[in-house]
């Protein structure tokens, strides 16, 4: 048959699928380890992950089965409607640990800040594809696609959650380098946030996330640390995944994990468990599944049939790359604590939904590369 008059469901791409369900189901298994101990948890978070994945499935497969090019001619549209909804943050999110992240429906919590990334890669996908210019991009080129990032990133810095505000900070300069930026362009936008640096450090951050910072830098420096204070989170992490070995210590056998001396195991913190129980071999096996995702991202977006798949595509790799990359390195001690999940491993309702619009959107672009 010409592959012309084949429909995007011939084309359903079964290794982006099968990774996808790969970590799924280790991320689930994880859980499960990370929560035995305290059966009382073991029930909620163990379920509602279940639920969440059940309900982000379904959106997944939504949203790869409606054709791009509808997201493009609606992008403003979704764009508008994220900004109202962190904005509506303010007037109906609880306070919670001195931030305000979480709209409650019923029992289920949504975070507005997750579902602003893939929004994101939608609106600077849509900007670029409308935009002729094929040379490479200068500073000037940026003021708009930088207005678009700074109009949810700002509210997002206000809840206050840095970590969500990096990630989209991240995509967006990814897409800009991977989309022909020029390299004094770059060198110069390095130098400019290099500068920015100390007046951001002193007004932007809460004291805790400052806290954090000065621990990570007396940790990396070799200095005097408080490994009962604000260390005590990497430094058991540490010793997990050093305790790990080659094999692991064997599934539900992580001393650091069942006697919880690692907090928010279930969360931003999963890697340690994984690395405790299954060791070199198990870590390997989950970074080659990540890396596999990332490299398919790319090869996808290296073949759309427009600009706007392309840049989604870009967007959907930089997500996953970002995401990956800075919840490993800061579980093993190499950057400061921050709040980001590990994609679909870690967690979390809003976290895994915004992990799964983004594949969704990266299964779409993959699907209909050979239809138009």
């Amino acid at each position: 048959m010409n592959s012309t008059m084949r429909g995007p469901r011939q084309y359903f791409d079964w290794p982006l699928f099968v990774a996808v369900a790969l970590i799924c189901l280790l991320g689930l298994l994880n859980l499960y380890s990370a929560t035995s101990a305290y059966p009382e948890e073991l029930g909620q978070l163990y379920i509602q992950q279940l639920y969440w994945l059940a309900i982000g499935g379904g959106i997944a497969v939504l949203v790869a089965a409606i054709d791009y090019r509808h997201y493009e001619r609606f992008a403003w549209v979704g764009y508008g409607a994220c900004v109202v909804l962190l904005l509506l943050v303010f007037l109906l999110a609880p306070e919670v640990r001195g931030s305000q992240r979480w709209i409650y429906i019923g029992s289920l919590s949504l975070q507005p800040s997750e579902l602003a990334k893939p929004i994101l890669i939608i609106a600077l996908a849509k900007h670029l594809h409308n935009d002729p210019k094929t040379e490479g991009r200068t500073l000037r080129d940026l003021i708009l696609p930088a207005l678009i990032l700074a109009g949810p990133t700002s509210l997002i810095l206000l809840q206050p959650d840095l970590g969500t505000a990096l990630i989209c900070a991240f995509i967006f300069a990814s897409i800009m380098v991977l989309t022909n930026l020029k390299l004094r362009s770059l060198l110069t936008l390095i130098g400019g946030f290099a500068l920015a640096a100390v007046p951001l450090y002193t007004l932007a951050l809460q004291n805790y996330q400052r806290a954090r910072f000065e621990t990570w830098w007396a940790m990396i420096t070799g200095k005097e640390i408080d490994i009962r204070g604000e260390a005590w989170q990497v430094y058991q992490s540490l010793v997990a995944i050093g305790s790990g070995g080659v094999w692991g210590k064997g599934f539900l056998q992580g001393t650091q994990n069942q006697h919880r001396f690692v907090p928010d195991t279930h969360s931003d913190f999963p890697f340690s468990v994984w690395a405790e129980e299954h060791g070199f071999f198990g870590v390997s096996l989950l970074l080659g599944l990540y890396l596999f995702l990332i490299l398919w991202a790319l090869r996808i977006a290296s073949t759309a049939k427009d600009r706007f798949g392309a840049v989604t595509a870009v967007g959907a790799a930089a997500f996953l790359f970002w995401h990956s990359v800075i919840n490993i390195v800061m579980v093993c001690g190499l950057l400061p604590v921050v709040g980001i999940t590990l994609p679909f491993f870690s967690y979390g309702g809003s976290s895994l939904l915004s992990s799964m619009i983004t594949i969704g959107l990266l299964m779409n672009v993959s699907m209909r590369r050979f239809t138009f």
